[in-house]
């Protein structure tokens, strides 16, 4: 703990200096406008907070959305990574695949809530839109990560002939493994935000979007500030997470386990 922090000391020292550069722009925003149905306080705010904290109520809307935004990832995760091995194995899977992505890519995420709700419901839409928005972004992260593979590498693993287990385990996992790791807490943070807005579009019973709706309706803004940091904070917390995963795993790619 002392070495991670040791490490990365200036980059902690200026995100300290970010947050607080942050929270001193709210508060002359709030002092400027002096309008609690604008601009919360503070102190409100903690309140909120705090309040949220204590509320099952909360906990279960956390809880749900925090799991269909895991299965969204999961499943976006697991069908680009399918569709990656396939393009790279083929070329005309590789040429077939790519107009679709581009079309997923360009799909306007409100017009399609929409039309999932007639469709489907509103536990169900938002996780539908949330993969349409990472899976095309996922199978571009894998196609990237494959692509920046040492090409002399594989030639020489064509050479000694390298069976396809030990190509898979210790050249292809090992070497995309570290950006793959690196971008999926973004990823996974992307996806939060995707996830809880798509609730707030829906309406979704039991969900972060749906307190959010909620005290949008009630015109409770504290609350809806507490909600939207505590989003937030949670979508940070998944990126530092990864990124650290990801550290770990290059180390293992630079010799400790990445042999071939």
């Amino acid at each position: 703990m002392k070495k991670f922090i040791k490490d990365r000391k200036l980059n902690i020292i200026f995100s300290l200096v970010a947050v607080v550069a942050m929270w001193l722009v709210w508060i002359i925003a709030y002092y400027t406008v002096e309008n609690d149905y604008i601009i919360p306080s503070f102190t409100n705010t903690i309140k909120s907070m705090g309040g949220l904290f204590i509320s099952s109520s909360f906990w279960t809307a956390f809880g749900y959305s925090l799991l269909r935004t895991a299965e969204s990832f999961v499943i976006s995760f697991v069908a680009a990574a399918l569709l990656a091995v396939c393009a790279i194995c083929s070329k005309a899977a590789a040429a077939f695949i790519r107009p679709i992505m581009a079309v997923i890519r360009t799909l306007p995420t409100m017009a399609v809530i929409i039309m999932l709700l007639v469709w489907t419901n509103a536990k169900i839409a938002p996780v539908i839109v949330t993969i349409l928005v990472l899976f095309p972004m996922i199978y571009a992260q894998i196609m990237a990560a494959y692509g920046d593979i040492d090409k002399n590498l594989l030639q020489m693993a064509q050479v000694y002939k390298v069976s396809a287990k030990d190509k898979i385990f210790k050249i292809y996992i090992p070497l995309v493994s570290p950006n793959i790791l690196a971008q999926s807490g973004a990823n996974i943070s992307l996806g939060i935000k995707v996830m809880v807005s798509s609730e707030i579009m829906a309406s979704t019973y039991k969900s972060l979007g749906g307190l959010m709706q909620s005290a949008r309706f009630y015109v409770d803004i504290p609350r809806l500030a507490a909600l939207t940091i505590l989003t937030v904070v949670v979508g940070l917390i998944f990126d530092v997470c990864f990124s650290q995963l990801a550290h770990i795993t290059d180390k293992w790619t630079k010799g400790k386990g990445g042999g071939v």
